[in-house]
């Protein structure tokens, strides 16, 4: 990758996380970037149409381009089409939060998602993430799918994060995540309380292509004060059903068949 690219897709990644825009110094400071070669480089993305600066305080952010530019290939794609009914339908079987996962290469990123909780605490996180795969309920169900070596070596890969940003029962070691993952390919689904997140827990099962491999994952999460290891289990059978229910229906997805 051309160091040019290499750099607008560093400031693009930056300034995703900074909604309120950010300073030139700042983005070129962050970024370690010249000053007057990231001013040259934000000219050009704003040029573009990916980038406006704001007139106010000369605050660069980004415009709904990128956004719409994700939310169109969604659509064209048809995830969103053959899955959406079959995750509200789980939403509202278990009243919690429920989202879809689409491998894509070695990442695992939320596309969709279905609330079922009408009241009380609503656990609803940001979309259009990559999941963290070794401390996450969808991470570990994906691990679970490959075979121990491979998926050992994308955790090594990937590296772990500072537990102390996550829950209080997150792995430390590569041996902590693997201990997630065998226990989610010996049951057919994952189960973590209190690792992504302080008071949290999640659930997932995988979805497979015609070819066995996984192409995504189903996850309900919520409050562990409502969904906790017994609630769980409950809802286990009822999670495999609805991630099945989408293998079947992702052949009519353009984006799911190339993974199939």
């Amino acid at each position: 990758m051309s160091s040019v690219l290499e750099r607008s897709f560093k400031v693009l990644d930056h300034l995703s996380a900074h909604p309120e825009g950010c300073a030139l110094s700042s983005i070129a400071s962050e970024q370690d970037i010249p000053l007057s070669a990231c001013h040259r480089l934000l000219t050009e993305l704003v040029k573009g149409g990916y980038v406006r600066q704001d007139p106010l305080d000369g605050h660069y952010v980004l415009t709904m381009k990128l956004v719409s530019m994700g939310l169109s290939f969604l659509s064209n794609s048809g995830v969103v089409d053959v899955a959406q009914p079959l995750l509200d339908q789980l939403a509202t079987a278990s009243g919690e939060l429920i989202r879809l996962g689409v491998v894509d290469g070695d990442e695992l990123t939320f596309v969709a998602k279905a609330q079922g909780a009408t009241h009380g605490l609503r656990y609803d996180p940001d979309m259009g993430l990559s999941v963290p795969l070794w401390c996450s309920a969808a991470g570990h169900a994906w691990l679970s799918t490959m075979p121990e070596d491979a998926a050992m070596a994308l955790v090594a890969r990937k590296g772990l994060g500072s537990p102390t940003n996550y829950g209080p029962q997150a792995p430390t070691t590569i041996k902590g995540v693997m201990a997630f993952v065998d226990r989610a390919r010996a049951r057919g689904f994952s189960t973590i309380e209190e690792v992504f997140a302080p008071g949290m827990s999640a659930m997932a099962a995988p979805v497979r292509g015609r070819n066995g491999a996984a192409i995504g994952v189903v996850t309900i999460a919520g409050p562990v004060v409502r969904l906790n290891a017994a609630r769980m289990e409950e809802l286990a059978p009822v999670l495999v059903d609805a991630a099945n229910d989408v293998a079947r229906a992702s052949r009519g997805s353009a984006l799911f068949r190339a993974r199939s």
